[in-house]
C-alpha cells in the first residue's frame, strides 16, 4: 500500500495591518478548530488590542498553512525594551495586562506547525535578542514544545511563573455548591442581601443584545471606576488607550456574540456591573465595579452570587474571575489557573548575557537582598 505524503506547510510573515485585517475569517476559523476556551485570541480581540496598544511596535504574525488552510498562528510583534540597562530587541506575543491569557493558535498539524514557527524565528535571529511568550496558561503545549525546540538547538531559555487566576468549575448543583461555602461567608451574604432588599428588590441583568449593550455602556463607565480604582489609576477612564480598547470591544465583541454586560439593579438604578463575556460555555468577568453609595450592601458580592447561580441555571462549565488571585475571588473558589512566561534567547553573546542577567544574576541578587 503506497503512502501519499502530505503537502508541505508554508509560512507567511504578516507585518502589514491591511493583510492582518484580511485574515479575520480564516483567523477565527483557526481559533474555532483549535477549540480555544476563551475569546482572547479571536481576531476582533487581537485587532482591537493592536489598534489601542501597538504604538511603537511592528506586527510580526507568523501564519502556517497547508494547502491554503491555516494550521497555526503565532500572534507576535516586534519592539524594543530595556533589560538590566541594555537595549533589547524583542519578539513577543501581543499582550499586556488587558489580555488575561494568550498563546499560539494551533488548529492542526501541531508538531510540524511548531517546527515551522521555530524555524522562521531561528532564521531571523540576527534581528532579535529575546523571544517573550507572556501569560501562557500553565501546561500549554507552546511552553513545552518551544522550550524543547530551542533547547535542542542549544539556545538558552527560561521560565518565569506568572500570576494565578481564580476560576469556579460549575460542577454538581447550585444548592450543593452554595452549601459547600463556609457558614460565615453564607451568613455575611444573607446579611448583605437583606440590607439591599430593604432598599429595593435586587434584580440581576445579563445583556447580550447589541443595542441593549450599547445603551447600557454609560452605566458601565459610571460604575467601573468605583472608589479605589480611580484613586489607584487603574479604572478604564484613567487611560485613553484603555478606554478606546474596552469601548471598541463593545462594538466588536457584541457583534461576534460573546461580549456581555452584567448588572445588579435595585429599582430602576444599576448599582454594580461586570463587563464580561460568555464563550464556549464559560463566563468571564473582565472589569467590575459598583456604586460606592451602596458599599454597605456589598453590591458586587451580591452580583457575583446571582452570576454564579445564573451560570448553574444556564448549565455553564465555569466562571472565570480572571486577573490576580484577590481575596474576594478566593471567597468563591479554591481553584486557580496558573500562567507562565517563556523567554528564549538568541544564540549570540549579547543574548546569552541577557539570559545570565535575567535568570542567574538577577535572582541571586534578589535572594541576597532579602
Amino acid at each position: 500500500m503506497m503512502t501519499v505524503a502530505a503537502p508541505p506547510l508554508t509560512l507567511e510573515t504578516v507585518a502589514d495591518v491591511g493583510a492582518f485585517l484580511l485574515l479575520e475569517d480564516a483567523w477565527n476559523d483557526a481559533v474555532d478548530r483549535a477549540a480555544m476556551a476563551h475569546p482572547f485570541l479571536r481576531h476582533e480581540w487581537v485587532r482591537t488590542w493592536w489598534e489601542c496598544f501597538g504604538a511603537g511596535a511592528a506586527l510580526h504574525i507568523l501564519v502556517v498553512r497547508r494547502e491554503g488552510q491555516i494550521t497555526a498562528i503565532a500572534p507576535l510583534m516586534r519592539d524594543t525594551a530595556s533589560m538590566y540597562g541594555l537595549r533589547v530587541r524583542r519578539i513577543r506575543l501581543l499582550h499586556n495586562d488587558h489580555t488575561p491569557r494568550t498563546d499560539f493558535i494551533v488548529a492542526s498539524d501541531a508538531e510540524e506547525s511548531y517546527r515551522a514557527i521555530w524555524s522562521a524565528l531561528r532564521q531571523d535571529a540576527d534581528r532579535w535578542d529575546v523571544l517573550q511568550l507572556s501569560q501562557l496558561e500553565h501546561g500549554s503545549p507552546t511552553l513545552r514544545v518551544m522550550t524543547g525546540l530551542a533547547t535542542a538547538d542549544g539556545w538558552a531559555t527560561g521560565v518565569w511563573k506568572g500570576g494565578e487566576s481564580p476560576y469556579l468549575p460549575l460542577t454538581g448543583t447550585w444548592d450543593s455548591y452554595l452549601a459547600s461555602l463556609p457558614a460565615k461567608f453564607r451568613s455575611n451574604l444573607r446579611n448583605r442581601m437583606t440590607r439591599l432588599t430593604r432598599i429595593g428588590e435586587p434584580v440581576f441583568e445579563v445583556l447580550t443584545d447589541c443595542a441593549a449593550i450599547h445603551a447600557a455602556c454609560g452605566d458601565v463607565w459610571r460604575l467601573e471606576p468605583s472608589g479605589w480604582k480611580r484613586d489607584a489609576g487603574t479604572a478604564i477612564a484613567c487611560d485613553d488607550a484603555v478606554q478606546r480598547f474596552y469601548g471598541s470591544l463593545v462594538e466588536r465583541g457584541s457583534a461576534a456574540g460573546w461580549l456581555q454586560l452584567l448588572f445588579l439593579r435595585v429599582g430602576d438604578r444599576r448599582i454594580a456591573t461586570s463587563y464580561g463575556a460568555c464563550f464556549r460555555d464559560r463566563l468571564f468577568l473582565f472589569k467590575t465595579g459598583y456604586d460606592p453609595e451602596y458599599a454597605a450592601c456589598s453590591p458586587f458580592k451580591v452580583l457575583t452570587y446571582f452570576a454564579v447561580r445564573d451560570g448553574y441555571a444556564r448549565q455553564l462549565a465555569e466562571v472565570d474571575f480572571l486577573g490576580d488571585s484577590e481575596p474576594w475571588k478566593r471567597e468563591w473558589t479554591d481553584a486557580a489557573r496558573g500562567h507562565d512566561w517563556l523567554y528564549v534567547f538568541a544564540d549570540t553573546v549579547r543574548a546569552r548575557l541577557l539570559h545570565s542577567l535575567k535568570f542567574q544574576v538577577g535572582p541571586e541578587l534578589k535572594r541576597w537582598r532579602s
